[in-house]
């Protein structure tokens, strides 16, 4: 029997760092699938890349066999699925109107050729709802009556692994390199699979998906947008995560937000998660937040407000469970009111241009912020709102 293939739809940082590398290392080929004719060329000319972990000491970490074909050539791409033991898709939520018809008609072919094969997905994205979100899009490109939910399996991640920016100095030399941190475990729903679950060292299977995905969200991406925000609030001039982490108030004040967060979810998934492992979860994200050597910015970590202050995502979707199961919530609202203050810059001294454009559009004003980008109705939240006010008024010096 010859080596195993896993189809990878995006061969950005994730998908390199990550994905196929877990993989690879498990004795799988990995066949990328990328718009981006620089990689897919210089992945075919070595059918290897590096990634280095960024600790104590860097380690590079090898990554063969693998080998790219670009998007547009969809034949070729079909034919590689039809081989593929099983699929991956880690190309960004901008990327998967592109790539779902792709699939989609890789998975009519295969159908066609034999309707009791199965085809499992990993979606290595960080989308909340990720297999609904597939559910919905795929049949608009596959004819009526397809029996997806029966020949597809849609498998859910939550993917902890950071992948800081490269410096551009690095990023020149080589542009299949990629930096990760030591971390290096993937959580996927267990229950999702049609054919057996895949034996590749770093997998974690679990069977209540949608707890281990609020954990992402609600422990480690408000964790980033904790350090980002008040780090910020605290000092404009902090650069990197692990240089505002070394402020002992700031780290506390972090703290206490990822475990009034983490209260929440005790309470509403009681047969998951204790406080006490939660709270050990913290702790180790803070130290791996801390990893200087991963170089990681405040920066990364808070751009992008629209998204992260949106109604679902990491801060607005923290208070909404704390409401639901009735836990505090203030220290994540303080968190979330600093955010409209933030205006951290890239190595360039750029700002995200969206998030230029939330400046513009929203100039410091609470209320609206609140109502058009976190989806929060001060007819039904007037308490929050009243909350919030007084936080951006202690925020801006007024008590």
């Amino acid at each position: 029997m010859g080596k195993k293939k896993l189809v990878l739809f995006g061969a950005g940082k994730i998908g390199r760092s990550f994905i196929a590398q877990l993989f690879c290392r498990s004795g799988y080929e990995t066949v990328f699938v990328d718009i981006n004719r620089e990689i897919i060329n210089e992945l075919n000319r070595r059918n290897r890349y590096h990634v280095i972990v960024k600790g104590e000491k860097d380690e590079a970490i090898e990554v063969f066999p693998v080998r790219g074909i670009l998007l547009s050539d969809e034949d070729l791409v079909i034919r590689e699925i039809l081989t593929a033991d099983i699929l991956a898709v880690s190309v960004g939520q901008a990327g998967l109107p592109a790539a779902l018809p792709v699939i989609a008609r890789a998975l009519l072919t295969s159908y066609q050729l034999d309707p009791n094969r199965k085809t499992d997905i990993i979606i290595a994205e960080n989308l909340r709802n990720a297999a609904e979100y597939f559910l919905e899009e795929l049949p608009f490109y596959l004819p009526p009556r397809f029996p997806l939910k029966d020949v597809v399996g849609l498998v859910e991640t939550s993917i902890g692994k950071m992948v800081p920016l490269i410096p551009e100095k690095d990023a020149s030399k080589d542009i299949l390199l990629v930096y990760a941190e030591p971390y290096n475990t993937l959580i996927l729903d267990g229950k999702a699979f049609r054919n057996p679950k895949p034996k590749v060292q770093g997998l974690s299977y679990k069977d209540n998906m949608k707890a281990w995905v609020d954990r992402k969200s609600f422990i480690h991406n408000l964790g980033h947008a904790a350090l980002a925000y008040l780090g910020y609030l605290y000092d404009p001039g902090l650069h990197y995560t692990w240089e505002a982490l070394e402020n002992k108030a700031l780290w506390t004040d972090v703290r206490n937000t990822m475990l009034e967060a983490a209260a929440a979810l005790v309470k509403k998934y009681p047969k998951e998660f204790t406080f006490r492992n939660l709270k050990e979860h913290t702790d180790d994200l803070l130290q791996r937040f801390a990893n200087r050597h991963l170089g990681d910015t405040l920066f990364r970590v808070g751009c992008d407000l629209y998204r992260k202050l949106g109604p679902a995502d990491r801060l607005a979707g923290a208070i909404r469970m704390a409401m639901d199961v009735n836990t505090p919530y203030d220290k994540i609202l303080y968190t979330l009111v600093a955010g409209i203050y933030f205006r951290a810059t890239d190595e360039k001294g750029n700002m995200l241009p969206s998030d230029q454009e939330f400046h513009q559009r929203y100039k410091s004003q609470i209320d609206a912020v609140l109502r058009e980008v976190c989806g929060f109705e001060e007819e039904i939240f007037p308490g929050l709102f009243q909350k919030a006010r007084a936080f951006n008024r202690q925020i801006l010096g007024l008590e």
